[in-house]
């Protein structure tokens, strides 16, 4: 392996800053205590709890603190949210749910997990910019739609969705606004009052705070069900003793990301805009999604005929760790459901690369990057069966 090494899979996880592991490490050993309990040492952990809630809660524009519960992370979140609202709304014969085509599986498989007990679910077709209007979700909203679920910003190809406008819309009908934001809460602003979110998801180990810890916003005027039945922690809505070190750090961490978000947004956006410059270069090469409505640190680009893990797992042995369009299930490449979805057909989804930059990459990154990377694609393409003589 080369001695360099690039870290650019930042939308799969990100690491732990230096401010977010100082807010953990005194909870682990010295203030140890459980946050429920009376005496001092809990009393200390029952405190950073506290602080790490309003942190969430100025990171988000909530506007009480009481808003905030702390999960396990993005998925548990999402969960909650989804199932949550499907029986709120069962209860008043509500059983339609609108989500889109290209959610996060924690979304889409927690929607099919309804459609199996009767509701109806409406995927929304993204087209080839991969964004969803508010008018698609108008013309899909019925007099039984308990929720409209829609992610902030995708996790393959980065495109920001109008949330605002869809929660307005959502508002106006009575019907509940659910977004994943776990890609979005520290790469764009977000403010749940303004944007007019019911429910909203966010995960730790997406902005520098470790895996394992998450959250979930709940407007205060929402009786949201309980996911989890044990005892009172998270006012008796989310059981299980708090994760306190993770919690801390989550709080800490998200103060950070979130300071100096448009200076840092603005030279992400120029290293993202010159890595796509070079590697567009390349013949056979294009970029997947929106450029204009996008995370600043998002470059989804498919080389044809490049097999994709076969492309991470080279740029790997280069030091360059980024991650492909495509999933593994049951041991078998599934071209991705995001790609698909836009209009890719199965074999330039399965040859197709995230890189995904933040505030820790360099401009030395990318010039290394676009040393390597066009060298590696010409390589497997002398070695694969799908590139064809006449692409050369």
């Amino acid at each position: 392996m080369s001695g360099t090494y690039v870290y650019a899979d930042n939308a799969a996880t990100t690491r732990v800053s230096q401010r977010a592991l100082a807010a953990a490490m005194p909870f682990f050993r010295e203030s140890f205590g459980n946050p429920s309990s009376i005496h001092s040492r809990g009393a200390a952990c029952a405190s950073a709890v506290l602080k790490a809630r309003q942190q969430v809660q100025l990171a988000l524009g909530a506007d009480k603190v009481g808003e905030i519960y702390f999960t396990s992370g993005g998925t548990e979140s999402d969960n909650w949210a989804i199932r949550g609202a499907g029986e709120m709304g069962e209860r008043s014969g509500r059983r339609h749910i609108i989500t889109s085509a290209f959610e996060h599986h924690a979304v889409l498989n927690t929607c099919a997990y309804l459609e199996r007990k009767g509701f109806e679910i409406t995927y929304l077709p993204v087209g080839k910019e991969g964004l969803i209007s508010p008018g698609q979700v108008e013309k899909a909203l019925r007099e039984d739609t308990c929720l409209v679920s829609i992610m902030a910003a995708n996790n393959e190809i980065g495109t920001v969705q109008p949330i605002g406008d869809i929660g307005s819309l959502c508002r106006e009908r009575g019907v509940l606004f659910h977004t994943d934001a776990v890609q979005a809460v520290g790469n764009m602003p977000i403010n749940v009052e303004k944007m007019n979110i019911d429910l909203l998801s966010l995960s730790g180990h997406k902005l520098h705070a470790p895996k394992g810890v998450g959250a979930l916003y709940c407007r205060r005027s929402i009786d949201l069900p309980s996911l989890i039945f044990g005892g009172g922690q998270e006012r008796g809505r989310r059981a299980g003793t708090e994760n306190v070190p993770a919690i801390a750090a989550l709080g800490e961490a998200i103060t950070e990301i979130c300071e100096g978000m448009e200076e840092k947004n603005a030279r992400v956006g120029e290293m993202r805009d010159r890595l796509m410059e070079g590697l567009l270069k390349i013949k056979g090469t294009y970029v997947n999604g929106s450029m204009e409505k996008r995370l600043p640190g998002n470059l989804n680009i498919t080389f044809k005929g490049v097999e994709g893990e076969s492309l991470v797992l080279t740029l790997d042995m280069k030091g360059i760790a980024a991650s492909t369009g495509a999933a593994c299930t049951g041991g078998s490449v599934n071209a991705s459901h995001v790609l698909t979805a836009i209009g890719l057909d199965p074999a330039d989804a399965r040859s197709t690369l995230r890189i995904s930059l933040n505030g820790e990459n360099t401009d030395d990154d990318i010039g290394y990057m676009l040393s390597v990377i066009p060298g590696v694609i010409d390589r497997l393409r002398e070695l694969s069966p799908l590139w064809y003589e006449d692409e050369k």
